[in-house]
């Protein structure tokens, strides 16, 4: 997703005309008492994470885990937080299919007495457990999640990757901007799947492209044939398709081959913009395109993940989940306490959300907290401070090209503000 064998630029405009930001979230710098079940001041500081390790959204587990493994290993380095090392509890929660299990995984982080619960990765498994664990009065922070519905949810939820307003609004100007004329969506019935749809025909309305198939069917996630779909994009008279998925996507672009659609001319969203170098004959998807929020890593970065000894082809959400652990390590260090509430209530404040002195490792930053400084953590992803819903108040959305079937970038787009209603 963010590995690029070479980079392309390309001017296009952007979505600053987003509404503007309207308040950050609470003041920080104040102490919190300890819950019973998170972790108490005088214990080490236990990172609890959801992770998709298996179901749809498995392909994004190896560079979380990596990114978790990376933080954990740079707090460590600098100390730990209050003097001691923090440790990491995971589970596999699976995707909004396994509701079940997206349960069980929960409970089983939360046994452990963490700090922070970094994830879940998908909107749908966010909204079956989070009530489980804000009860317990520890935050959540997701990495991935990108539903609007889940902004401002609750004091405890926040999340350091943009919601779907931004990445819609981007998209939608994308397919304008590149003269398409009559388009084809194929869009699971899932909530990330269809909030993102509706902020995407908003865009594509203002811009006079007409959506002549998929306005407002949505296929079953658990769908496994999807040649009806790939002939009535066919029939549509589409002059390009819009698929937002999951791993849904994969089966679904052989079926739109197998039926003669354009597959040069797809638009697919960060569910589903992967390297299919090793899925498709080459040259399949040459010149589709996708968008991700989020900017482009760095080499070093890169290095670093791979370094932790996991496996990862991309680096798609690392950013985001190695800047949720050192904002949480930040808040406990910065309260002076690893309980929940402790670190609840100072996330807004080290993101910057009181103004500070900016920092980009949990050294520097824990450096100037000794200090007695605020401190703005400007991390991995470029990410604005908290805002009131305790999403981003700013934030960047890569877009992407495909050459051959592998993902290039080619322009890391700056988005301005988040919406705050």
């Amino acid at each position: 997703m963010r590995l690029a064998n070479k980079m392309k630029m390309l001017t296009a405009m952007t979505a600053a005309a987003l509404l503007a930001l309207s308040g950050y979230g609470s003041s920080g710098g104040a102490s919190g008492g300890s819950s019973s079940s998170a972790a108490s001041s005088s214990d080490g500081m236990v990172i609890g994470a959801l992770l998709p390790l298996t179901g749809t959204l498995a392909y994004l587990a190896p560079p979380e885990v990596a990114a978790i493994k990376l933080a954990i290993g740079d707090i460590n380095k600098a100390g730990g937080v209050l003097g001691k090392d923090v440790t990491e509890v995971e589970a596999d929660t699976s995707d909004g299919e396994h509701a079940d299990q997206n349960t069980s995984a929960a409970q089983s982080v939360l046994s452990k007495h963490p700090s922070v619960v970094i994830g879940p990765a998908a909107s749908g498994v966010v909204k079956n457990v989070y009530k489980s664990i804000v009860a317990e009065k520890i935050p959540v922070i997701s990495m991935a999640s990108t539903s609007m519905t889940l902004s401002g949810m609750d004091p405890y939820f926040f999340r350091t990757v943009a919601p779907d307003a931004v990445q819609g609004a981007v998209m939608g100007d994308l397919i304008a901007q590149d003269g398409v004329k009559k388009l084809a969506i194929a869009c699971f019935n899932d909530e990330y799947g269809t909030g993102m749809r509706n902020i995407i025909l908003q865009k594509l309305k203002d811009a006079g492209v007409d959506v002549v198939y998929g306005e407002k069917d949505a296929f079953d996630p658990a769908e496994t044939n999807y040649s009806s779909i790939a002939t009535a994009i066919k029939n549509s008279g589409a002059d390009a398709t819009l698929i937002i998925s999951y791993d849904q996507a994969t089966p679904l672009i052989k079926a739109l081959a197998s039926a003669g659609v354009d597959t040069h001319k797809l638009y697919l969203v960060d569910g589903n913009t992967v390297d299919y170098s090793k899925t498709y004959d080459a040259g399949l998807l040459k010149g589709s395109k996708g968008t991700i929020p989020g900017t482009h890593v760095d080499d070093k970065f890169k290095s670093d993940l791979k370094g932790t000894g996991t496996d990862i082809s991309d680096t798609t959400y690392a950013a985001e989940t190695y800047d949720a652990v050192i904002l949480a390590a930040l808040a406990a260090e910065q309260g002076g306490s690893t309980s929940g509430e402790t670190v609840t209530k100072n996330l807004s404040s080290v993101s910057g959300a009181d103004g500070g002195e900016k920092c980009e490792s949990f050294e520097a930053c824990k450096t100037l907290i000794k200090d007695k400084k605020k401190i703005q953590y400007f991390g991995k992803t470029g990410i604005g401070p908290f805002n009131k819903n305790n999403d981003p108040s700013s934030a960047n959305i890569g877009i992407f090209e495909y050459d051959g079937n592998n993902v290039n970038v080619f322009q890391d787009m700056q988005s301005g503000d988040v919406p705050t209603e």
